[in-house]
């Protein structure tokens, strides 16, 4: 979900009880009060492939007049592994044009993860991970997940190497490129736009000894990528993916906010949390900061209000069910390392999966709650912090 001014945009699956699956979107003209019946946004019936970490993710266009543009970016199955497909509404999502394929994102293996953005320039940019370079080595992919594909148990660190992170800009058939290597393979990867045309990035790296830490580099518009960064030093070791990346936004004076999700250990037992961390200048980040958080925390989702004050939603163990959570950094105003205050409109909600957009008067959290056979997509606004 994804707002410019009072125009909301959400994108999500359905599936059908045989599998196939299909993207639609729907847009508010008001702030989130109302949303129009949805559209589906894939011309092929039952082509996307989607789960709740790598979700049809929107990127909104500036035009000169009306409401922006929207790019939808999907994942769906290829003929040799799965591919990025995209479309486009210049109709505030009334229709939408054929399917594309993202450049560069039609070779063999598995892809996905995948973040969109849009740069000063209106360029959509899209990143992703990707495992082309072990479908084209001696070991036949058969899943995403680490812990598998090292058959032996044993260095999936190793394994990692052959998963790659890649960008491309949409409009740009020259433009895909490796970023780096060595990536965690199912987890979330964050977009968000920089000075001059740049574009920050932020996944989960696997570091020597299985450590899943998050990591951050800068795509400058010359076509340069900044040197690969860590963004804290959590040790989080373990021989697989956690499926729970980074999420990122950028405030107004060019700070870049990450909040991610990891493991601690408290009173002998590990339990995964939440954290925030910023950098001024894409080389350096602040220490850590604990997000309040009172089970078992994932899906995190990061928007950043006009006034700086950062707005954060994820769901949360309690018992034997998920609940909705949001907080806010206490105080409007830029902070490089702020504190964090639960927000109780939000109550017993239940569901998985929170999404999150700001209008210049509210923040509008969605999430899916229910038996996936019976799930249905929740709304709730908020009151801006003034």
């Amino acid at each position: 979900m994804t707002a410019k001014g009072e125009f909301v945009a959400a994108a999500w699956s359905a599936a059908e009880p045989g599998g196939s699956m299909d993207i639609y979107l729907s847009v508010s003209a008001d702030g989130g009060k109302r949303f129009v019946a949805p559209v589906r946004v894939n011309a092929t019936p039952g082509e996307a492939r989607v789960n709740g970490e790598q979700p049809p993710r929107i990127a909104l266009v500036p035009r000169d007049a009306g409401p922006p543009s929207i790019v939808v970016v999907w994942t769906a199955k290829g003929t040799a592994g799965t591919v990025l497909l995209g479309s486009r509404s210049d109709d505030a999502g009334r229709t939408f044009s054929a399917s594309t394929l993202v450049p560069g994102t039609d070779a063999p293996g598995n892809r996905g993860w995948h973040a969109v953005g849009t740069d000063a320039a209106g360029n959509v940019h899209v990143v992703w991970l990707d495992h082309r370079r072990l479908a084209s080595d001696s070991k036949a992919e058969s899943t995403h997940r680490h812990g598998a594909m090292a058959e032996s148990g044993s260095d999936t660190a190793g394994m990692a190497q052959f998963s790659d992170l890649y960008s491309a800009m949409l409009d740009n058939p020259a433009s895909p490129a490796p970023v780096t290597a060595g990536v965690c393979y199912c987890c979330k990867t964050a977009i968000a736009p920089g000075p001059g045309g740049a574009m920050h990035l932020a996944w989960r790296h696997v570091y020597p000894g299985n450590l899943r830490d998050i990591a951050f580099t800068t795509l400058m518009a010359a076509g340069v990528t900044g040197t690969p960064v860590r963004v804290s030093e959590d040790r989080w070791m373990l021989q697989g993916c956690p499926d729970d990346g980074p999420a990122m936004d950028v405030d107004g004076s060019g700070r870049v906010h990450v909040v991610w999700p990891t493991v601690v250990t408290n009173d002998g037992a590990g339990q995964k949390v939440l954290f925030h961390a910023s950098s001024a200048d894409g080389r350096t980040f602040t220490a850590r900061t604990r997000v309040p958080v009172e089970g078992q925390a994932n899906h995190p989702q990061i928007a950043v209000a006009r006034d700086g004050t950062l707005v954060l939603a994820w769901d949360e163990v309690h018992g034997t069910e998920r609940r909705i959570v949001v907080a806010t950094s206490s105080g409007a105003g830029l902070s490089a390392a702020p504190a964090f205050r639960r927000d109780q409109s939000t109550g017993d909600q239940s569901g998985v999966y929170p999404a999150i957009a700001l209008t210049p008067t509210h923040s509008i959290v969605a999430w899916t709650g229910g038996a996936p056979a019976e799930s249905t997509i929740r709304v709730l606004r908020l009151p801006a912090v003034q």
